[in-house]
Formats: structure tokens, C-alpha cells, sequence
């Protein structure tokens, strides 16, 4: 299950996207949370600021499915926990190159932020 390269490129580069996991009903979700995005080859991914005690991120791993709003469009999306440490390393650097005019990069890039990375693909 991966991207349509041209959609992903087009929610890369338009740089709004917001997450909204499921509630435990599975047919609701919590309030869209604009969050910075990167590519990674033809992978999306997001972390979560704050850590693993975020809200949407204990959402996002509890339910494992939700919606995104990109690109002006409503994706359904699932939700994974990357579990390779090569691509931590990778989101980071893509976290660095895209963002490097912000203060937040060593957050989002810090053990923090790194332990609350999530993937989304579409469902």
C-alpha cells in the first residue's frame, strides 16, 4: 500500500496537512491537528512534537486508522509505527532538509519527537 507519487509530492510540497485518528468508535475522529509532514521515498510520515504522550499519536497507535486533510482534499489513512532505525535516520535528515529555517527542526529531529514518529498510508 503506498502513495500516488504525484499526490504525496503535491501534500509534500504544499506543507498543511493535518491528522485526525479515529476515536475508539471508529467512525468518528478528534479535531483535524495541523502537523509537520515529510517524504521519504514514497512514504509519508509525521511525529508527534510533544512525544509519545500526545494525544493524536496515542490515537493514531491505538486506532491505527483515521483521516488526514491535505492538498484540500479528506484522505482515509492508516497509521503504522516505523520500527527501523536506517529510517529514523532518514526521516530525520528529510525533517532537516525541508524545515532547516525553523527553531523546532532539533525538537522534531530529538529523542523526543524521534520515539513519536508515525507512517501514514493510504487505506
Amino acid at each position: 500500500m503506498f502513495w500516488n507519487y504525484e499526490v504525496l509530492t503535491r501534500i509534500d510540497e504544499a506543507d498543511d496537512l493535518k491528522i485526525a485518528p479515529y476515536h475508539p468508535d471508529m467512525n468518528t475522529t478528534g479535531k483535524p491537528t495541523w502537523i509537520w509532514e515529510v517524504k521519504v521515498g514514497n512514504r509519508l510520515f509525521v511525529r508527534a512534537y510533544s512525544g509519545t504522550r500526545s494525544k493524536w499519536y496515542q490515537a493514531a497507535l491505538s486506532q491505527q486508522a483515521g483521516k488526514i486533510l491535505a492538498i484540500g482534499q479528506e484522505f482515509d489513512v492508516l497509521f503504522a509505527k516505523p520500527s527501523d532505525p536506517e529510517l529514523e535516520s532518514k526521516i530525520d535528515q528529510a525533517y532537516q532538509k525541508k524545515y532547516s529555517g525553523s527553531s523546532y527542526v532539533s525538537a522534531m529531529t530529538g529523542t523526543r519527537a524521534r520515539a513519536a514518529t508515525i507512517e501514514i498510508l493510504p487505506s
